[in-house]
């Protein structure tokens, strides 16, 4: 069992940047592909980046290459999401998950997640 934890965010303004922390609990964070998914008021869930077990894979959303950057810290069970050049679009509640297959994780599924962190970018 894995229990996640996002801390993080906050309001920032158009242009700036954030970085998101999620710290997991237990002794197989390494064997956890890790991923970020956000969801605005309103709106569905939707992907944003994930990452493999050793972090030499990663994958991002068309909407965040470039400007977004997730990395991890197996020593440190912690994942990251570097947000950078935010947009108003960027504003929503920010979830961590972990699955055994990144593949899985690419298609919006999870076997567990993190209670989310809100980050709203002003204009």
């Amino acid at each position: 069992q894995v229990q996640l934890v996002e801390s993080g965010g906050g309001l920032v303004q158009a242009g700036g940047s954030l970085r998101l922390s999620c710290a997991a609990s237990g002794r197989t964070f390494s064997s956890y592909a890790m991923g970020w998914f956000r969801q605005a008021p309103g709106k569905e869930r939707e992907f944003v980046a994930a990452i493999s077990t050793s972090g030499v894979s990663t994958y991002y959303a068309d909407s965040v290459k470039g400007r977004f950057t997730i990395s991890r810290d197996n020593a440190k069970n912690t994942v990251y999401l570097q947000m950078n050049s935010l947009k108003p679009e960027d504003t929503a509640v920010y979830y961590c998950a972990a699955d055994w297959g990144i593949t899985r994780l690419r298609l919006g599924k999870g076997d567990y997640w993190g209670q989310g962190t809100q980050v709203t970018v002003s204009s």
